[in-house]
């Protein structure tokens, strides 16, 4: 696998529908493929999710770290990462 560890892709795997209607991937290869595609990224903390959602701009001053974590386009995982997926 490249880019995306075998987490990212399996927790997108599971959670996807957190931001999409329908299963955009069935399995780890179009997992990995789709988040290839819309350019996913992987942050190693909550203030790199909170710097990225700024530049991206999303407004999220005033936003505990919760709220953030439980944002459509945030799946967390289990090493205290973070995988943003813009939908």
């Amino acid at each position: 696998m490249g880019t995306y560890d075998e987490e990212c892709l399996e927790v997108f795997l599971k959670m996807q529908t957190q931001l999409f209607r329908e299963e955009v991937a069935s399995n780890m290869e179009e997992a990995e493929e789709f988040l290839e595609d819309c350019m996913a990224v992987v942050c190693e903390n909550i203030e790199e999710v909170k710097e990225y959602l700024e530049e991206s701009g999303m407004d999220v001053a005033g936003m505990s770290d919760q709220e953030i974590e439980e944002a459509s386009e945030v799946f967390p995982l289990s090493d205290h990462r973070y995988l943003i997926v813009e939908g």
